[in-house]
């Protein structure tokens, strides 16, 4: 019979510490909670932490960030004929099965957790992850750079539009999904360059 393994499974400490830091930023606020509450409120080392996360804010947005990374791979991977509705399509499926997660309740609680000016640099960044992929791959599809920008710099905001909107009218209520084509709808309208 083979010994357990010792510690916490990767996947439970990763979530206690997502747990912990929400706890946390509730309870004192975003500023006033170092990585050592975290670590400590959780159970972990602060290695442990830095196994999972860069920095406190991470916590956060881990859950999307990988789902940007795989939409900014994919995108550099695709040659598909039809470059506009590829991008479409893998925008979409940015939202396919994401869970309410620390996050959602981030946005929800923002004034609680003091954390509104937070949520909006970081945001930013996750607009600009998105914008670049997205505009790389409409320029390799033939548009036009300054319409490949425009609209790269669209995709990321309705993604991250549609996150927002998704954890105010409470995330457990209906998928990203349908929000999010919703906020992918309103790009596809924009008008045509002229």
């Amino acid at each position: 019979m083979a010994d357990a393994p010792i510690g916490r499974p990767r996947a439970s400490s990763r979530e206690v510490l997502a747990e912990a830091a929400s706890e946390l930023f509730l309870e004192r606020g975003y500023d006033a909670t170092s990585v050592a509450d975290i670590t400590s409120r959780a159970g972990v080392s602060r290695s442990s932490f830095f196994n999972y996360f860069s920095s406190k804010g991470d916590v956060l947005w881990s859950g999307l960030d990988e789902r940007i990374a795989r939409l900014a791979a994919q995108l550099g991977q695709d040659e598909s004929a039809d470059a506009a509705a590829s991008v479409r399509s893998l925008v979409l499926a940015v939202g396919d099965d994401l869970a309410p997660d620390v996050l959602a309740l981030a946005i929800a609680q923002a004034d609680a957790m003091d954390i509104v000016d937070e949520l909006r640099r970081e945001a930013a960044l996750r607009r600009a992850r998105i914008a670049t992929p997205v505009a790389e791959r409409l320029r390799r599809g033939g548009a036009d750079p300054l319409r490949s920008e425009v609209l790269g710099a669209a995709y990321g905001g309705a993604v991250l539009a549609a996150v927002e909107r998704w954890a105010l009218d409470g995330p457990g209520r209906a998928p990203l999904t349908g929000v999010l084509a919703r906020a992918v709808d309103h790009v596809a309208a924009l008008p045509a360059a002229g």
